[in-house]
Formats: structure tokens, C-alpha cells, sequence
């Protein structure tokens, strides 16, 4: 189930895709988490992107809600599937891990600030355990939150907040029209 995510055609894996009266959360992986499970697994882990969007859309249906899942190694694509989701009338919020441009990119920072659902910010590890260059995450002031050094369970706990903070928000939503 994973995908790579190109500017001009954006494809995604999403749990029963569209089902009635269903809301959505949105998550991007960013730059060589394509790589998870290969690339420094003593320090990512051995799970696969595969096998961590398994277990997201799993959650998902289980909390009874639509997920769309997207990984891309550009910034500009990042962009895209952000101003994308600012579109979608289901959506419940944003689950994103910037990867390596967690510390640099000014523009993905614009990108999230301009979504008017929550967003969450992830990171499979604690980035104040890494090298100093990763203890600033310029994305993280236009978030909801930050979880990190989790490892997968980093993604799940960000999924249940939406979910629990939209349902809040529905019942106190609720209660005031009575």
C-alpha cells in the first residue's frame, strides 16, 4: 500500500474510500520514509512504509474513519497534497512528517499554516535525541502538536487525537444547538 507521490499525477491509498458520512484524515510522508525498513533501520526501525500504512488505514476503519495516505520525496509535491487537502470537504485534519524538511523548508511551513483542519506533526524518532542540526523543526509552530520517538505508534497516536478531537468537537457542537 505505498505510494509515491508525483507533482503531476497524485495517487494515494485511503480505507473505504468515500464511505457515507464519513470524515477524513490526510497523511503525508515526506522525503526517504519510502526507504523504512532498508535505510538505517537501527535508527527508523524495520517496518516498512508498506507495513505502517497497513497498520494507519487498519486504525482507521477501526475508528471509523476515511484515511488517504500519501509519501513523496519533493517538496513542491509535498505542497501540492497539502493544498489539496484544504479542499476536501470530509476532512477531519492532517497528519504529516516532513522528514528532512522539518528543519528547513519555510514553504511547507506557509503550506500548513494555510489549513484551516488541525494538523499533526510526526516523526518516528525523538529529534532531541539526534544530531543538534534536527533539535529545530520550522514546521512544527503551524501544527496542533508534535509526536515523535515513537517509532509507527508516533502515526496511530496522531490518528486517535483527530479522531477524539473531531468527535469532541461534534458533541460540544451538538450540545450547544440543544
Amino acid at each position: 500500500m505505498r505510494f509515491t507521490i508525483r507533482p503531476a499525477m497524485p495517487q494515494a491509498t485511503s480505507s473505504t474510500a468515500g464511505a457515507a458520512g464519513r470524515g477524513a484524515v490526510v497523511v503525508i510522508h515526506g522525503p526517504n520514509l519510502d526507504l523504512l525498513g532498508v535505510r538505517e533501520p537501527e535508527v527508523y526501525g524495520t517496518t516498512t512504509l508498506a507495513q505502517l500504512d497497513g497498520r494507519i488505514t487498519a486504525l482507521a476503519d477501526a475508528l471509523g474513519v476515511d484515511v488517504e495516505v500519501h509519501q513523496t520525496n519533493g517538496e513542491g509535491a509535498f505542497i501540492e497534497l497539502l493544498h489539496a487537502a484544504r479542499t476536501r470537504a470530509d476532512l477531519l485534519g492532517v497528519i504529516v512528517n516532513p522528514g528532512g524538511y522539518t528543519h528547513t523548508s519555510v514553504a511547507i511551513t506557509d503550506a500548513l499554516a494555510a489549513l484551516d483542519a488541525p494538523v499533526v506533526e510526526v516523526h518516528l524518532t525523538n529529534l532531541y535525541a539526534r544530531e543538534d542540526f534536527r533539535h529545530t523543526s520550522r514546521t512544527a509552530a503551524a501544527c496542533r502538536g508534535v509526536i515523535m520517538g515513537l517509532g509507527p505508534d508516533s502515526y496511530l497516536l496522531a490518528l486517535r487525537h483527530l479522531v477524539a478531537t473531531h468527535a469532541d468537537s461534534a458533541r460540544a457542537t451538538t450540545m450547544e444547538r440543544t
